[in-house]
């Protein structure tokens, strides 16, 4: 780190620590004063033992978390690290005062070290914070810095702490299990809110678009609906949060974030974070790809040298000499050949200056033998073929089209 860093990371331990040294017990402290806190709890966890070694990896995350800071290499990873940090640790004690929960382990007596550890621990935690967990929700964070900044050979040893941390959480009886995934999307919520390189992605415009705006019901309805479930029936009932959470976040990207939701680069590769948020959606949208064009041609020529077709996989890239990607929630496969995206959203009319970006990318490629323009479904009405045309004529006439809402 520079030395023209040092007070802006000194500015931003001080505020993430000073947000956390508040706001955390003041969420333990109003929790105490409620006369119940529920328990969330599953039968199996009687089982987790209690290894008082353990508390050791867990407070390993206090050292990381003070060196992440003096670690960063510019200004623009500094503020995106905390940034992250800041926004975990704000939407966590929003939950524990929102939501409080408890734990209900009782911990053995300890001696030696590491009861001294928990001591010290005992001292300010109190057994309320639970879910979604901090303390994993920082870890995630705090590998994404790490695995840029480690050599190669070291990501795996630090991998495998980090994942010792995860489990310390239940070992030492600080946690329960719905903890932990709870903390794990707060994590990767942050990842994806505050890229390393870029300000954030919640650019919020809503359209005028009542298509959109209908999909985007349909969208939260399901989101609701899942939500509902999970919190009536509970148990195992509650992994329906990770898809709720997926389908509102797929609401929001109809209703105003639009497909730059989904995190897809340049290239075609959607970020390990989106992946795992979106997970459930993500994986219905490649099925229903499927489902949809399993009758017809992979893919079909449209003009000379340019075939329209459904979401290659590696063997139909093996065919092209690159493909302009017009798909939103797929991410490219392994292999394939040289790729440009121009995320669109699904089900509804493109605007036209991504028209204009696929069109331009094709006339980019069209040197290559073969070029391909991979479409959603809703190619089958006709959208992206007359798009695909390398003519500036007909690709004007196209945007001006889709500006009026013809397909």
């Amino acid at each position: 780190m520079s030395e023209r860093l040092w007070p802006r990371a000194i500015g931003w331990l001080a505020g993430c620590g000073a947000v956390f040294y508040v706001g955390y017990p003041f969420a333990n402290w109003l929790a105490s004063l409620r006369a119940h806190v529920p328990v969330v709890m599953f039968d199996w966890e009687r089982s987790i033992p209690f290894l008082a070694w353990t508390i050791v990896p867990y407070w390993t995350t206090n050292l990381f978390y003070a060196l992440s800071f003096f670690l960063c290499r510019d200004r623009v990873e500094l503020a995106s690290h905390g940034r992250r940090i800041l926004t975990a640790e704000i939407v966590a004690v929003a939950c524990f005062i929102a939501f409080p929960l408890q734990i209900s382990s009782v911990k053995p007596a300890t001696d030696g070290v590491f009861g001294f550890m928990f001591e010290v621990l005992v001292g300010f935690d109190k057994p309320f914070n639970q879910a979604p967990s901090l303390h994993v929700a920082l870890t995630v964070i705090l590998f994404d810095l790490y695995a840029r900044l480690l050599p190669r050979w070291a990501l795996p040893v630090f991998a495998g702490w980090s994942l010792l941390v995860v489990v310390s959480t239940l070992t030492t009886f600080q946690h329960h299990f719905i903890d932990l995934p709870t903390g794990l999307l707060l994590g990767l919520l942050c990842l994806w809110l505050w890229p390393v390189r870029g300000s954030h992605r919640g650019t919020w415009h809503v359209p005028q678009d009542q298509r959109r705006r209908a999909l985007a019901a349909r969208y939260l309805a399901g989101a609701a609906a899942l939500a509902g479930v999970a919190g009536l029936t509970g148990g195992t009932g509650l992994w329906l949060i990770w898809p709720a959470l997926a389908l509102g976040s797929v609401a929001l990207a109809y209703l105003a974030l639009g497909p730059g939701l989904f995190a897809k680069s340049d290239d075609g590769r959607i970020e390990p974070a989106t992946r795992v948020l979106l997970a459930p959606y993500l994986a219905a949208a490649w099925i229903n790809s499927r489902l949809w064009t399993h009758n017809e041609a992979r893919s079909v020529p449209i003009a000379d040298d340019v075939l329209l077709g459904r979401f290659p996989s590696a063997a139909d890239c093996a065919r092209v000499a690159s493909v302009v990607d017009l798909t939103a929630e797929l991410s490219r496969p392994r292999g394939a050949a040289r790729w440009t995206a121009v995320p669109m959203l699904d089900l509804v009319a493109p605007d036209c200056a991504a028209l204009r970006r696929a069109c331009d990318a094709i006339e980019a490629w069209f040197v290559a033998p073969w070029a391909m323009a991979a479409a959603p479904r809703q190619s089958r009405c006709g959208w992206y073929g007359p798009a695909a045309w390398p003519t500036s004529t007909l690709r004007c006439a196209i945007c001006g089209r889709s500006a009026r809402g013809s397909h």
